[in-house]
């Protein structure tokens, strides 16, 4: 049996941080950042004593009302995420924590903005074994945590947001997860990072006066990895699954830059009326911004039994991948 998804839910805190406050603390403009990147404003969890594992609870409890099913149901919980709560525990297991999840099992995954993807396709493994019934899967990011705001190359780019999906067996093999092609390549991982915090580079005044435990990027480098390794993968799922560009109902892709998605449904060839967009909205949220999408195009009804979404994303690591979902 097929992985499908069966309650969406998201999570977007409710401060705003525009283009037009950020000209106030950086040498930038509102035209400079929607001009190269689509981004008008992001959401800030302002509050220093909530993370990652708030956002994401906010995220899970929405889809367990929406199922109507309690916490006791859920057999497992993964959270896609780079910025934790901690280092350890995990901020799945905060999430079972605070739902009062008692008879699941909890993990995170890390894999950058393709974290989702990553999970997604990992929680339906589950699902088709026979094993699980019912798992929780949920990208969520405090990008705001790791922002050096005196950096106007990375800060202008992301925000904070969950979303996520209730993963259950389907009834046949002609919806859920149908297909998903997953990649890596280590040699890119310079290019975007967080250098200080693990083991290799402990805390200390040096790292912190270094400031090594914020985002770093090569802006440069990723875009153009970004706009190949999407695209590619897109069109590859497309060519695995005999699908047209007449096929696809929706391409869901990574919200990293408006270029990068533009790029990648050309080369779909894919109208942009098929393309979910809320980069403007939202900035970049890493792993929180393909399931935001999804539970948009949910909430607003636009999703529809039998319709084919290919989901696609790039990220640290690097990490990409695609995944070809039919909706129940």
């Amino acid at each position: 049996m097929k992985a499908v998804i069966t309650s969406t839910a998201k999570y977007l805190p409710e401060s705003i941080l525009s283009n037009r406050d950020l000209e106030n603390i950086l040498d930038t403009n509102d035209e400079w950042i929607r001009t190269r990147t689509g981004i008008r404003e992001r959401r800030i969890l302002k509050d220093p004593e909530k993370a990652t594992s708030y956002l994401c609870t906010e995220v899970a409890q929405q889809i367990l009302e929406k199922r109507g099913i309690s916490a006791a149901e859920i057999d497992l919980i993964i959270v896609a995420t780079m910025t934790p709560d901690m280092i350890f525990p995990s901020t799945a297991c905060l999430v079972q924590k605070d739902i009062q999840a008692m008879n699941a099992w909890a993990f995170d995954l890390s894999g950058a903005c393709s974290g989702f993807l990553y999970a997604l396709n990992t929680g339906a493994q589950f699902i088709t074994a026979g094993t699980h019934k019912k798992v929780l899967v949920i990208g969520g990011e405090k990008m705001s945590a790791i922002m050096d705001y005196t950096d106007r190359s990375t800060s202008v780019l992301f925000g904070d947001g969950a979303a996520g999906v209730l993963l259950e067996p389907g009834k046949d093999d002609s919806h859920g997860l149908i297909d998903a092609r997953l990649y890596s390549d280590g040699r890119g991982g310079d290019n975007l990072c967080m250098p200080g915090g693990g083991s290799l580079r402990p805390t200390t005044h040096e790292t912190v006066d270094r400031k090594l435990h914020y985002l770093q990027q090569d802006g440069r480098q990723v875009f153009k990895s970004a706009v190949v390794g999407m695209a590619d993968v897109a069109a590859e799922v497309m060519n695995r699954n005999h699908l047209t560009s007449e096929d696809i109902d929706f391409l869901i892709p990574h919200q990293a830059n408006h270029r990068i998605i533009q790029a990648t449904a050309e080369r779909m060839g894919i109208d942009m009326e098929k393309v979910a967009i809320n980069i403007d909205r939202y900035g970049n949220t890493s792993a929180a911004t393909i399931p935001i999408c999804i539970a948009e195009l949910d909430e607003e009804g636009k999703l529809q039994t039998g319709n084919n979404l290919i989901l696609v994303s790039f990220g640290a690591g690097y990490t990409w991948g695609g995944i070809y979902l039919n909706w129940l």
